[in-house]
């Protein structure tokens, strides 16, 4: 059954945001070694779509990934998130908006260790200022990624693939506008990797998330709604 809170959720779930990026370009290193991360990359990530961006190591997906969740700056070009656009945003505000609006799913989960599954999430809850008006309810969404039998155990005591069900499921509890997910099953095996990328799929389509995810495997890709490539910094369709 669906909670209250989690209705409210999906009616928070964003209808002409998702993630753009206008005209981007990144320029890393000084003088000679001047590199393009991004060059000239335009990507429109819509409300409730599931993007995979592969490519070769150095083509500029972590670039991608860095100017994306607003934690790097562009060289030139604008991103926005939900409508937001972030360049015009002071460091604090920029802050907020990753702490609130932005979810992050790293490749081994990047748990914290003396936490609990269900503590990772109350956590989450707390540093965006959202402990008291959760969107979404934390012990739910345990539930709904599978992992509500294991609320109360500490990161060592999970297998690779749940740990990273508990990833995802931290990242969601904000109720974000965009999660960006940096090579989910690099850890996990075949089975767990399909789990895995399912999972987020689901969650995408309910909740309206745009949501972007770097991977190597391709064997993951028919449960994503569109891929991309990268080489060189530029995106190639």
């Amino acid at each position: 059954m669906t909670s209250t809170t989690e209705k409210q959720a999906r009616a928070m779930s964003p209808t002409g945001g998702g993630l753009e990026l206008q005209d981007v370009c990144l320029t890393l290193g000084d003088g000679d070694s001047t590199v393009a991360a991004l060059d000239h990359v335009n990507l429109k990530v819509e409300p409730g779509e599931l993007l995979a961006v592969v490519g070769p190591s150095g083509a500029g997906k972590s670039s991608l990934l860095a100017v994306a969740g607003a934690l790097t700056k562009p060289t030139s070009g604008s991103v926005r998130v939900d409508g937001t656009d972030v360049s015009a945003l002071s460091p604090s505000r920029q802050a907020a908006l990753r702490r609130g609006r932005i979810g992050f799913v790293f490749q081994t989960g990047n748990l914290l260790p003396a936490l609990t599954a269900m503590d990772q999430l109350r956590f989450a809850l707390h540093v965006a200022g959202m402990r008291r008006t959760a969107p979404r309810d934390p012990g739910t969404l345990l539930e709904q990624v599978g992992m509500s039998h294991k609320a109360n155990r500490k990161p060592h005591e999970l297998s690779g693939g749940e740990r990273q069900r508990v990833g995802i499921a931290r990242a969601l509890v904000t109720a974000p506008a965009v999660l960006l997910v940096d090579e989910p099953t690099a850890a996990l095996d075949r089975v767990r990797s399909h789990e895995v990328v399912q999972l987020l799929a689901d969650e995408t389509h309910e909740f309206g998330v745009a949501t972007v995810m770097v991977t190597h495997d391709h064997d993951v890709l028919e449960h994503c709604d569109r891929t991309v490539r990268m080489e060189d910094g530029r995106l190639i369709a």
